[in-house]
């Protein structure tokens, strides 16, 4: 019985898969930061009134980082919406960047032959003005918050799921400080689960967080966002849009000559 029991174990012990090697995601992050590369992603925001699915949007597109995990530059399609395919461009979201916008709520105040509206007020270069308040407020390029969604989370294999306030999230993002939900008194808690590929990056975020601030249409709903990450530290060039095909005014109410002061 003793030899039966050996053999056996020693059976069980050889069919096991060797665990892979824990590797620190903060410091895999690090290592893809670079000037002139990005990561590209895919993402579903979904909006719930209670149990009821209200909408769903879709995203594409690709963001490029600088060496401290900031978006540098975004290059991102929308479709879903209500107001139909949107593409927006974005360089440096804070004074002195500049936007553009082609389709969406905006192709329709656009002049004919013209694609593009370009804009540089810092407001509106807000990344939540130019995708929407059911965006991934989670940035996992930026250290600090990967850092504190992992302090905060449980792990158990590849999976981290935690949960975070929004003011504890716009103390280490500069990404969740520069969205519209911004608040520094903010307790609403987003939930999240992280996914890690075997070498430590980030290949999915999963969040949930209920609005209590913002639009009146908004507030009391849920927003679920699925955001899967590819091709982390890869070349990206993000560039502006042809200039002939480009304006900064916009045709309203008859004016085709409205543009934002300064």
């Amino acid at each position: 019985m003793i030899t039966a029991l050996v053999a056996c174990g020693a059976l069980l012990a050889g069919a096991a898969p060797a665990q892979a090697v824990t590797k620190d995601p903060v410091r895999a992050l690090k290592a893809v930061l670079a000037p002139g590369h990005g990561v590209h992603f895919t993402e579903t925001a979904t909006l719930l009134d209670g149990i009821v699915e209200q909408a769903e949007r879709r995203r594409k597109g690709v963001f490029e980082f600088t060496a401290k995990g900031d978006i540098k530059a975004l290059d991102i399609t929308t479709t879903g919406g209500e107001d139909g395919r949107e593409r927006v461009i974005g360089f440096n979201h804070t004074i002195g960047g500049t936007s553009y916008r082609s389709g969406g709520p905006i192709g329709k105040w656009l002049k004919k032959g013209e694609t593009w509206w370009k804009d540089s007020h810092q407001l509106h270069l807000w990344h939540t003005e130019l995708l929407g308040y059911d965006e991934q407020l989670v940035n996992p390029a930026e250290p600090a918050t990967l850092a504190a969604l992992l302090k905060n989370g449980q792990r158990s294999g590849d999976t981290v799921t935690g949960a975070i306030t929004l003011k504890e999230l716009e103390r280490v993002s500069r990404w969740a400080q520069h969205s519209s939900h911004s608040s520094r008194d903010d307790d609403t808690k987003l939930f999240y689960t992280l996914t890690l590929t075997s070498a430590g990056l980030i290949s999915r975020v999963q969040s949930a967080y209920t609005l209590i601030a913002g639009p009146d249409e908004l507030v009391g709903k849920t927003f679920h966002v699925d955001t899967r990450y590819s091709r982390w530290g890869g070349k990206v060039s993000i560039k502006t849009p042809d200039p002939r095909e480009t304006t900064t005014e916009l045709c309203i109410e008859g004016r085709c000559n409205w543009r934002l002061p300064g």
